[in-house]
């Protein structure tokens, strides 16, 4: 965002990142801001560099037949670009949807809670569905939209802000820099795997701290520092779905 918007961009981006705001809110505010043509917005989105790791950890979780998705609380619109580009285009994504009809942006949440309006996308419930199918979850993250997806999963990469996040909040979790470093992890696992099916990491429960179970219903920010289960008062156990 910060090349094409005012530094008004900046202040309301910290809030978000403190946990002060939500991101629904925040992206709906930040697509107003946009005045730029399309294509120059994808243009620059496809000269980012990205890891090349992930294609090769993508095909070796679909060799084990474990699913895989990308789920992103941002503008999504450059994704499936991307992922194409990285020879992975076939991968789920689960986002915002961002459109440029007659050049203006307009952003809707199809991947939103129904009942909490804090995120855009939710990623907790990703994950929860994911449990009440019987999976762990592993989930890879960097950033401060990770803080209501890791509390909840079974196993957590975490990097720059999510480190800050796991570290305030007890959460295990295991460093990384590359996708190599998740690729080389789930090559081990699935060799102790074939060996030993109970090397597998298991779902568990976990209490709720985010979302309409603890902070009712129809909340656009957080109560307060967000991602903090000790600061709720939630259900012991997660209902997935």
């Amino acid at each position: 965002m910060a090349p094409f918007v005012t530094s008004e961009w900046e202040a309301r981006a910290a809030e978000y990142d403190a946990g002060l705001s939500g991101s629904r809110r925040l992206m709906e505010w930040e697509v107003g801001l946009i005045d730029h043509p399309p294509d120059r917005l994808r243009a620059f989105a496809a000269a980012q560099p990205h890891d090349a790791g992930f294609a090769a950890l993508v095909r070796r979780a679909g060799a084990a037949r474990i699913p895989i998705e990308v789920v992103s609380d941002g503008f999504g619109f450059f994704i499936p670009a991307a992922l194409a580009a990285l020879g992975v285009g076939d991968v789920a994504v689960v986002s915002a949807r961002t459109t440029f009809d007659g050049g203006t942006p307009r952003i809707d949440f199809p991947n939103g809670h129904p009942r909490c309006f804090v995120c855009g996308t939710c990623k907790r419930n990703r994950v929860l569905a994911h449990k009440a199918a019987g999976r762990a979850v592993v989930f890879v993250g960097d950033g401060e939209s990770d803080r209501y997806a890791a509390g909840y999963s079974d196993v957590v990469f975490a990097k720059r802000a999510l480190v800050t996040l796991s570290i305030e909040n007890g959460w295990p979790y295991r460093a990384w820099s590359e996708f190599a470093d998740i690729d080389a992890w789930l090559a081990d696992l699935v060799d102790r795997w074939r060996v030993d099916p109970a090397a597998a990491p298991a779902p568990l429960a976990r209490r709720f701290f985010c979302g309409p179970e603890v902070w009712g219903e129809g909340r656009w920010d957080p109560p307060g520092p967000a991602g903090r289960p000790d600061a709720t008062t939630g259900s012991e156990g997660v209902v997935p779905g």
